[in-house]
């Protein structure tokens, strides 16, 4: 696991409408909260908060300091203004390290250039991104690996019985559907030569439909 990462923050008073003016400070508001840690109202530098949780995302714990006093932590959520995709508040879960925690972790698939499915020209599609594990801070992966060096045909997949779990860490559902697929492969270029062949017979259709002459309306009856 990677060294921990660390982010600075104060204790603040303001709260309510009046933290817009913190933001047009270059801060960013949050609360720290947690089983035996009251809730505290903390602020941060901007850039340095958003270089933070580029690297724990919600995934690898946090070494917090407010106020010179050290705490471990979870990003548990972040908001983001819809507009200017700014950081608007963050919630920090307060931890220790001998608790486990359940965290939403990337997972990799490795090796794929090296299967056989590669060499005839398959392509990897990954369906499942990210899956909820459960561990001590310390035993936190960065990322899960699933190993698709295996991969040999169009029938080939990846599935969560696959993936490769470090010691000390167990998926947060005891009872997850190991045959849930995590990725598969397809021929692009097949696709791609069916997508266009039904492409064709759709122009050749509507093409045929208006070079169709449109029925004559018959010539109405004088009444005698």
């Amino acid at each position: 696991m990677k060294e921990t990462t660390e982010l600075s923050l104060k204790g603040r008073e303001i709260a309510g409408k009046k933290v817009a003016g913190l933001r047009s400070q270059g801060l960013v508001v949050g609360v720290v909260y947690g089983k035996g840690f009251p809730a505290t109202k903390v602020q941060s530098e901007y850039l340095p908060t958003e270089r933070a949780l580029e690297a724990v995302g919600y995934h690898s714990p946090i070494a917090l300091e407010i106020d010179g006093k050290k705490q471990l932590a979870m990003v548990k959520n972040v908001e983001i203004d819809a507009v200017t995709q700014k950081i608007m508040n963050v919630e920090f879960h307060a931890i220790s390290a001998d608790d486990v925690v359940v965290a939403e972790t990337p997972i990799v698939v490795t090796g794929f250039e090296q299967s056989e499915a590669n060499k005839i020209h398959l392509t990897l599609l990954q369906v499942l991104e990210n899956i909820e594990i459960k561990a001590k801070p310390s035993d936190l992966p960065e990322n899960l690996e699933v190993d698709g060096s295996q991969m040999a045909d169009i029938t080939s997949e990846l599935t969560v019985g696959d993936i490769n779990l470090p010691k000390g860490v167990k998926f947060a559902d005891a009872e997850i559907e190991m045959a849930q697929v995590v990725a598969t492969v397809y021929d692009a270029a097949a696709d791609a030569a069916a997508q266009e062949a039904a492409d064709k017979a759709a122009d050749a259709a509507a093409a045929n439909a208006s070079a169709v002459p449109a029925a004559e309306t018959p010539a109405e009856t004088p009444k005698e």
